[in-house]
């Protein structure tokens, strides 16, 4: 019944219109609104929906959206530049980098708490 549905996944925010501009603006992803929940466009015509949770939002305490770039230097650099603070998770480097084994890696968070990470697919 499945296998032939659109999917999408989702998750929430306390502020649309924070979460709006921080992926919109900072991040440069289409965003539209539509019933008070918006919708990010992402690459390979995916979608993913943002509903708004309020005071009642709890921020994911693991990562929601991976990023894969092809030089996590550039992208964290484009990152800080545009005022994005990268998390001091255990393990990251002094330029937010986690190089201890995997794919390189870095996490920041959107204006509601949820993780999010750029990850050097080479």
């Amino acid at each position: 019944m499945f296998d032939t549905t659109r999917t999408f996944s989702g998750f929430s925010v306390d502020d649309t219109s924070a979460a709006q501009k921080f992926y919109g603006e900072k991040l440069g992803i289409p965003v539209t609104e539509e019933w008070g929940m918006l919708r990010l466009r992402l690459a390979e015509g995916r979608a993913v929906l943002v509903y708004p949770k309020g005071d009642k939002h709890k921020p994911a305490e693991y990562t929601i959206l991976n990023f894969p770039v092809d030089d996590i230097e550039d992208a964290v650099e484009k990152l800080t530049a545009a005022g994005i603070k990268l998390e001091p998770f255990d393990g990251v480097d002094d330029k937010g980098v986690f190089r201890l084994g995997g794919p390189l890696i870095a996490w920041f968070r959107d204006p509601a708490g949820n993780i999010l990470s750029v990850v050097q697919e080479n």
